[in-house]
């Protein structure tokens, strides 16, 4: 299983450590699009930034 990862919202005027999460994952504006293997280190980060992106589960 993998996760497609849309970032949907700025990084503007967040946290640090939420900018820093967003660059790890790849997300560099708004409309980026990442896929990624869905593993626990994954799922944290996208945790962080949950109100930032959206997530889609694909196969």
């Amino acid at each position: 299983m993998r996760l497609k990862v849309i970032q949907t919202r700025s990084e503007i005027g967040g946290k640090q450590n939420q900018r820093d999460t967003l660059r790890s994952l790849g997300l560099k504006r708004i409309g980026d699009v990442v896929v990624k293997e869905d593993r626990p280190e994954i799922r944290g980060m996208v945790k962080t930034v949950a109100h930032l992106v959206a997530v889609e589960e694909v196969d």
